[in-house]
């Protein structure tokens, strides 16, 4: 049997899986740091080569990869947090390296591919996944197909405006969703509030986490309840509108924002409720917790892996 191996990277880290056709359990998994000793590329050949079966032939690597990329060239146009990798063939220098065939995906389309085939959206052929963590990514699984639009570009939720002029999002764009309801976006405004004299339980920590502001909301801190409820409000409008343009049967939730439970999504479902044209929107309308963890981005790659290269 062949070898697929899968690679998911980040800012912080790059895991490797491979996996024999025809199980979804890795039969090895490793890790590295993203930055270090050497380049980020060589990095991440040095994890692949761990990682590559004695015995076995490998048929395919595929990598998920933060940032906006085309999967066809397999160029990726920037990587947040990875110097030098603007418009980089990272496709074709592994193939150059490895001798295999090579395929690469946004993290966030893949891990919405990911909860399709193997997580909390499988029997569905309709789906919208987010992941509400540093940023806010996403992916469209419409007619069972993955949404990749014509450069392979589509699926950036985060970026969707929800408050014209608002506050400047990390892409240089004012009033976008990442903008208000990312992690570091709760936190910046519940720091903000406390500096205008709000009270908090937070007020003695030195530095907030996204983290700390959903345990202090655990503890009936006021500022902590507001700062989740608002930036589930900011979702639910822009859930809205993708549910109106997708008309999904699912929508999955991922990243660690999402495990603030009530505190966001009571109030995603409620501005969902509030601005949907017609409830029929919501009819057999499933909305779940994603499944995979932090395994998304490898079992994602390994469900591109699984498809038809043409």
């Amino acid at each position: 049997m062949t070898i697929i191996i899968t690679v998911d990277i980040g800012g912080t880290q790059m895991r490797a899986a491979a996996f024999q056709r025809g199980s979804i359990e890795p039969v090895d998994m490793r890790r590295t740091p993203t930055m270090g000793e050497g380049s980020a590329f060589e990095r991440l050949c040095v994890l692949v080569q761990s990682i590559w079966p004695e015995h076995r032939s490998v048929e395919k690597i595929v990598v998920a990869l933060p940032g906006p990329l085309n999967p066809e060239t397999g160029v990726i146009y920037s990587a947040p947090n990875i110097p030098g990798w603007d418009n980089f063939p990272i496709g074709t220098e592994l193939e150059k390296r490895f001798g295999v065939p090579v395929r690469i995906g946004n993290d966030a389309n893949l891990a919405a591919l990911g909860e399709w085939r193997f997580g909390a959206g499988q029997g569905h052929h309709h789906l919208l996944y987010l992941t509400i963590s540093t940023g806010i990514g996403g992916g469209v699984i419409s007619d069972g197909r993955l949404l990749l639009g014509a450069q392979g570009l589509a699926g950036e939720v985060g970026h969707i405006t929800v408050l014209p002029d608002g506050p400047m999002c990390g892409c240089g764009q004012r009033g976008h969703l990442e903008a208000l309801a990312s992690g570091p976006a709760i936190v910046r405004y519940v720091e903000e509030q406390i500096a205008a004299g709000t009270p908090s339980l937070l007020k003695e920590l030195g530095k907030i986490t996204a983290r700390d502001v959903s345990e202090a909301a655990g503890q009936g801190d006021e500022l902590s309840i507001h700062a989740l409820s608002r930036a589930g409000a900011f979702i639910g409008d822009a859930l809205a509108s993708l549910v109106h343009l997708f008309n999904p049967t699912a929508v999955i939730f991922g990243g660690g924002v999402s495990f603030s439970g009530d505190f966001l999504l009571k109030h995603v479902k409620e501005s969902l409720n509030k601005n949907l044209m017609d409830q029929s929107y919501l009819r057999d309308l499933t909305i779940a917790q994603a499944a995979l963890g932090d395994n998304a981005g490898l079992m994602g790659a390994l469900a591109l892996g699984l498809l038809p290269d043409n």
